[in-house]
């Protein structure tokens, strides 16, 4: 041991540099020339201590040897700034980093452009190549309509398979049975929307939606559902308007949020989507405030990634929540999105909304906002203008909204949402004075749980906009909330879990034994 410390201690001596790596002292060198005064009497000497940093790292530091991209990054430097004198130098990396911060904060400039320049041509190329940009009518036979909005229906459908020839089975056997014979023999389900024909600003809803739908399958893609492209119809049949669009998902739901919240028995009705299983030992109360927190926890989570990409939804309710088989739960319908990066479907003074969930400032950006200068300029300015207005705090109300119906089953109906909204807009969106004056008989049981952290998440979604257009969660904000942070849902389904398996194997033990 007394012969490794003194060869450490020689090692040391030889050279200073490796001083930082030692267990036996702070790794902190306390002579830089930018935290004392030593050098301020001396600049030639400051000059040199940096000079011999950049050397040091290059030549004797054993990190950089494993790493040479590093080493050709630092060497690329020192030439650069070979001739600057040692405050130019601190003024270039102070530049540099302050450039590097800018362009990676939020909405993320540098890593949108690597989207929009590398990310979407590399995109277009494989899915051209591989057939997904070529989709006609006649490789989908459409089934049961789902829902129709003001742009667009959706059916339920099935991919074709090659050996099939679609039209003439229909003339034989009908539409009918023709699609259920087929969906039997088929796995390739699929959602389509059909675009609206003469209606007004439906094309460029469906533009929007199918460039948001391309974006996030780059950027998320589990925040929604798999996109598999668009057509135009080619000719009139059936539910087929000739020079129509369509756009197509992979299926991975049919039913959303709302159609098991229109379930008495709704959150139950969603505990084994969310667990994968029953939950053991918990009480019918407990059990529901689990899985509603469940739910909340994967809309956020899916809030925030979309945010981070520099997109609001613009539209969060329950219809556009849609269920899926793995636990999870997506975003539908982005017609409505914008992209506050480069300005993309963002008119100041219009927007599509549904006023039920929309908070009180009714636009994503204030009005006065001027129209997006060309992309390339918006995109630079682009984190000056989040910073200075949080538009993904549009979003988070509508979720506080969607919390508040989840919890209280009095708020499920559209005429009750709606009347909750009148009131809650005369308390001047407080929602503490709301519950104290509403003539609503809410229960208040699933949100008063754990000392209330629910309904205290509710207060600090649902409200105005303060100072400075703050004043409510955002995304990871919310997710640090002390409603997620107990993590009681997580831990349920993992007690669950563990009782099921222990149940399991005593079973097998009895039958063996």
């Amino acid at each position: 041991m007394a012969t490794l410390l003194h060869s450490t201690a020689s090692i040391l001596q030889h050279n200073r540099m490796t001083i930082c790596f030692s267990p036996q002292r702070p790794a902190i060198p306390n002579n830089l020339c930018f935290l004392t005064n030593r050098f301020k009497s001396n600049p030639a000497k400051c000059n040199a201590f940096i000079d011999n940093i950049s050397k040091d790292l290059l030549e004797n530091t054993i990190y950089l040897d494993q790493f040479p991209i590093f080493r050709s990054g630092l060497v690329q430097f020192q030439s650069v700034t070979e001739d600057l004198s040692d405050i130019q130098k601190w003024v270039f990396l102070v530049f540099a980093g302050l450039t590097w911060i800018y362009l990676t904060a939020r909405p993320g400039v540098l890593f949108g452009a690597i989207d929009a320049y590398l990310l979407a041509p590399l995109q277009l190329g494989l899915d051209s190549f591989t057939g997904r940009r070529n989709l006609k009518r006649s490789d989908f036979l459409i089934g049961d309509k789902l829902g129709e909005g003001s742009f667009g229906i959706v059916y339920s459908g099935v991919i074709v398979p090659k050996n099939v020839d679609v039209e003439e089975r229909e003339q034989k056997r009908g539409r009918g049975r023709a699609t259920e014979r087929l969906a039997v023999k088929s796995k390739d389900k699929v959602i389509l929307k059909k675009v609206k024909v003469g209606i007004q600003g439906a094309e460029e809803f469906a533009e929007y939606e199918e460039w948001f739908n391309y974006r996030l399958s780059r950027a998320a893609p589990e925040t929604c559902a798999e996109f598999l492209g668009s057509f135009i119809a080619d000719k009139t049949s059936s539910q087929f308007v000739k020079g129509g669009k369509w756009l197509v998902w992979k299926f991975e739901g049919s039913q959303t949020l709302a159609d098991y919240m229109k379930d008495r028995s709704f959150p139950s009705n969603l505990e084994s989507a969310m667990f994968g299983r029953v939950l053991q030992g918990v009480d019918s109360s407990q059990r529901s405030s689990l899985i509603i927190k469940q739910i909340m926890r994967q809309i956020i989570t899916s809030l925030k990634k979309i945010h981070d990409t520099g997109i609001v939804h613009r539209d969060v309710k329950p219809e556009n929540l849609v269920v899926i088989k793995r636990r999870q739960i997506k975003l539908i319908d982005f017609g409505a999105a914008t992209d506050l990066r480069i300005g993309k479907n963002y008119v100041p003074d219009r927007a599509l909304l549904d006023p039920d969930y929309c908070p009180p400032e009714i636009y994503v950006l204030p009005e006065e906002t001027p129209i997006p200068p060309p992309e390339p300029v918006a995109a630079l300015l682009s984190p000056i203008l989040w910073q200075l207005n949080s538009p993904d705090l549009f979003d988070m109300y509508s979720a506080g909204i969607v919390l508040l119906q989840m919890a209280i089953p009095n708020l499920r109906s559209r005429a009750a949402l709606k009347n909750f909204n009148l009131e809650l807009k005369s308390y001047r969106y407080d929602l503490n004075k709301w519950r104290e004056n509403t003539r609503l008989r809410a229960d208040f049981q699933i949100l008063d749980l754990d000392s209330g952290r629910g309904w205290d998440l509710a207060t600090k979604l649902i409200s105005e906009r303060g100072f400075l257009r703050r004043g409510r969660l955002s995304a990871s904000a919310a997710l640090r909330h002390p409603y997620f942070l107990l993590g009681g849902d997580q831990a349920a389904a993992v007690l669950s879990k563990a009782k099921t398996e222990l149940f399991g194997f005593l079973s097998d033990s009895v039958k063996q034994g």
